[in-house]
């Protein structure tokens, strides 16, 4: 519809702090990664509005013309527990506890991931690397930050050196962290720690003989740190130097700050123009937690089976309601949000729909061209999809007007409003019109039927206390009912 020339896209971008023109490498073209899953379980919901944050922007992207490479890896090796430099392999401990091949597990929580996203109308990106598809590019990386001497090497294993590659670079940059104060605030290592200081974090770890997951190296039979594996797989697709990194506000520091030293070092380069952070989600105003049971995971809200919500809710219902909130803002989970986008979501719906059947005119009573480029300032402003919602629904009251006959619209601009709304809803949103097909919507819609049947019967009989009372209570409840010459039809507000 609007090609990217005609568009100027701001966007937040982490490493400045401040909110920046999209400018991208070569003119046309966008290079994105994002942090994947470690599939070492069923995919959290937190992790899914994270995903979907930036299927949103792939989308966006795409809308304005842009050839897009979008890649989004999944980790399957080298992530150790609470993310650090011991400890165990998350995937490897996850087999001995079911007693089945660490690869076994990745394939049952990569399809599990797959299938989640799926249900939730995500995208498949460009580019699905695994970290252990890469372990040679992974070493050759070790080797050039070895021989520019920011890396050291001791009993098998490589560590990078954060105090020496900090004497001309600054690490801590992202994240806005400076080193001596993290020296201030750091124990002492502990004897038997091979590191040279605390702040330094391995590329490579020797496998001790317990390890199953473990593969040749110059220095011996290890695995690579779960930093360097992102490193190596975004630079591999999409060069030294790309335009969007993104991921989770947790994965700022020290994740992404490591990547981006590893790239500085071994190459020379800042490895991203923009990073991209996607803030948290919550439920019932506290943070998600299995040990406290404050949890629940996507497929448990689409079936229903949990002990959290009233009822099951559709994955566009989801979807929806994760868009209402923007990107970097802290999103709260809880039963009363997801009925008020549902209704939302359905009212949306509902006014597409309406379209196709609208009644024509002479002249078109809404500026529709203002209109649209409201629903385009808005997501040029760093993707604000809560405003693009707010436009949405402006469209909607208009949609509703002019169905009644308060306001007329034309042949041309009818079809023009049908583009913009199919666009914006289905193409940059994602969502998609689940509710002719979900049972609690074709439930509702039949129960809310059968009530205007009753009505028109009450009032055939004169009987409008009656009448007026299924109104009155349909209204309390959302439901609009609106009398015109060719029936009863009824809206959800």
């Amino acid at each position: 519809m609007q090609p990217f020339k005609q568009q100027t896209l701001r966007i937040s971008n982490s490493l400045t702090g401040k909110k920046e023109v999209f400018q991208p490498l070569k003119e046309g073209y966008v290079g994105m990664y994002v942090c994947g899953p470690t599939v070492y379980s069923n995919v959290h919901l937190g992790n899914c509005r994270t995903f979907m944050s930036f299927d949103m922007i792939f989308r966006y992207f795409k809308h304005l013309g842009y050839k897009v490479r979008y890649v989004r890896n999944i980790t399957d090796a080298g992530h150790l527990e609470n993310d650090a430099d011991d400890g165990e392999d998350k995937i490897a401990k996850k087999a001995k506890l079911e007693q089945i091949e660490p690869m076994e597990v990745v394939q049952r929580y990569t399809v599990d991931f797959h299938e989640t996203l799926q249900k939730l109308n995500l995208l498949p990106p460009s580019i699905e690397p695994t970290a252990t598809g890469h372990i040679i590019e992974q070493i050759e990386i070790i080797k050039e930050i070895l021989d520019k001497g920011f890396a050291y090497q001791i009993n098998g294993s490589v560590y990078f050196d954060v105090v020496h590659f900090n004497k001309t670079h600054d690490y801590g940059k992202l994240s806005g962290r400076k080193l001596e104060d993290m020296i201030t605030n750091t124990r002492a290592l502990a004897a038997q720690d091979e590191k040279r200081n605390p702040q330094d974090f391995a590329l490579w770890k020797k496998a001790e003989p317990q390890h199953i997951m473990r593969w040749p190296s110059p220095w011996g039979d290890g695995f690579p740190g779960w930093h360097l594996e992102c490193t190596a797989m975004s630079t591999k697709y999409l060069g030294e130097t790309f335009d969007i990194h993104g991921g989770g506000m947790d994965l700022k520091f020290p994740h992404h700050e490591c990547e981006i030293a590893q790239a500085e070092a071994s190459n020379g380069n800042s490895p991203v123009n923009y990073w991209l952070h996607a803030n948290m989600l919550t439920l019932n105003g506290k943070k998600m937690s299995k040990s406290t049971d404050n949890n629940i995971y996507p497929n448990e809200i689409f079936s229903g089976e949990n002990n959290i919500l009233s009822k099951a809710f559709q994955p566009s219902v989801v979807r929806f309601f994760m868009l209402q909130a923007h990107y970097t803002s802290i999103l709260d989970l809880s039963n009363d949000a997801l009925l008020a986008s549902e209704k939302g979501y359905y009212r949306l719906m509902d006014g597409v729909r309406l379209i196709g059947d609208l009644p024509t005119g002479a002249i078109t009573h809404f500026d529709i061209t203002s209109w649209q480029q409201k629903c385009y300032d808005a997501m040029n402003d760093d993707f604000n999809t809560p405003i693009l919602i707010s436009h949405l629904f402006e469209g909607v009251k208009h949609i509703n007007l002019i169905k009644e006959g308060r306001e007329q619209i034309t042949v041309e601009d009818k079809v023009t409003l049908k583009t913009i709304f199919s666009a914006f809803i289905f193409d940059v949103l994602g969502l998609e019109d689940q509710q002719g097909t979900d049972n609690d919507s074709d439930t509702l819609h039949g129960v809310v039927n059968l009530l205007i049947h009753l009505r028109n019967q009450a009032r055939a009989n004169k009987d409008y206390a009656t009448s007026d009372q299924i109104r009155d209570e349909l209204m309390a409840m959302g439901i609009q009912l609106k009398d015109g010459k060719d029936g009863t039809t009824f809206s959800l507000n």
